[in-house]
């Protein structure tokens, strides 16, 4: 029952209408046009019941121009949010806004509360979230400026979203598989991540689709002792001819162990990683890894708060964020 020693809220609206809160926001921020009848007439009649009548401070506050975005990234010290946050306000500066980067600490709840606060006070319009919101507070925001929530990390500071797009494991495997390779084994990263679930996961599912054969998936941690050890325990027969790490650590760590057994890389196994350090191409022999382009995705996700704020459909983008970069311990021919 909604009281009516206050305000009637969209919630109440939504209550009275039988519809979600999101449903009623979009129906005030469009006029009623890209809301479906009956669901339309509902609203509007629950509207005329409950007089409601909108906030015109907070309208103001939507409306006014600040040329100023927030982006709101989790407490941490990931390397990569660095890159995020230049291609992001890159993008910002060519539309003519000027970026205020924040780091909130705390939990999500917590979080998406200073988020509201920071919505309501009327200093930027547009707010570009690279960490979860609460969903509750994700719609009060929404009703106050214009909110994208790019989710690339969770409360760890662990890649998540586009970050955890496995693809160009499953690249690696076809090219080598294609050489004649046909039994693998990946040096997993800790569960606990998206990222190192994800590469699993395509691993696992690649060497399935294209019948080939797993030595099983090792490792479990980011420790490059853990997979220096699991890659000095494989079998010597049947042996693993190409062996996939979740990150460039585990990598050369994995070659470390293999020529300590006498085993040429990539003569006698090939060995991939992942993230494209700074030592990758320093190894002996360059390690094959994946580049990550970091820049690109704080790009798209401006890109899409900007398109929101001025009522425009966003580009959907079909290519990878991930590009494999070949080198010599996949390749004996670029040795």
């Amino acid at each position: 029952m909604t009281d009516t020693s206050r305000r009637p809220t969209i919630y109440d609206i939504a209550d009275t209408a039988g519809v979600s809160h999101m449903t009623v926001s979009r129906y005030l921020r469009f006029g009623g046009e890209r809301t479906r009848e009956p669901t339309r007439s509902r609203i509007r009649a629950a509207i005329e019941t409950l007089d409601y009548r909108p906030n015109l401070a907070a309208r103001a506050m939507r409306t006014t121009r600040t040329g100023r975005l927030a982006i709101l990234l989790p407490f941490g010290t990931a390397a990569s949010s660095v890159h995020m946050l230049a291609g992001a306000t890159e993008e910002a500066r060519q539309a003519g806004y000027q970026i205020d980067a924040m780091i909130l600490e705390g939990s999500t709840a917590e979080r998406s509360t200073r988020m509201l606060q920071l919505a309501e006070a009327g200093l930027f319009e547009g707010l570009l979230a690279l960490t979860y919101l609460a969903s509750d507070r994700q719609e009060q925001i929404a009703s106050r400026v214009p909110v994208v929530v790019g989710a690339e990390y969770d409360d760890e500071m662990r890649g998540i979203g586009d970050l955890a797009d496995a693809s160009p494991v499953a690249e690696i495997i076809e090219r080598l598989a294609d050489r004649g390779h046909r039994r693998f084994v990946h040096v997993a990263g800790d569960p606990a991540h998206t990222t190192a679930r994800s590469r699993a996961e395509v691993y696992e599912e690649t060497i399935s689709r294209r019948g080939l054969e797993s030595a099983g998936v090792i490792g479990g941690d980011w420790l490059g002792e853990t997979a220096h050890r699991a890659v000095l325990e494989l079998p010597e027969s049947p042996r693993a001819t190409a062996i996939i790490a979740a990150n460039d650590t585990l990598a050369a760590a994995a070659m470390h162990a293999a020529l300590q057994r006498g085993w040429r890389v990539p003569e006698d196994v090939c060995v991939a990683g992942w993230d494209n350090s700074g030592v990758s191409e320093w190894t002996t022999p360059p390690l094959t890894s994946v580049k990550v382009d970091y820049e690109e995705l704080g790009r798209r996700a401006m890109t899409q708060l900007l398109a929101t704020i001025h009522n425009e459909t966003p580009p959907i983008y079909s290519s990878p964020i991930g590009e494999v970069v070949w080198r010599a311990s996949t390749d004996y021919d670029a040795l």
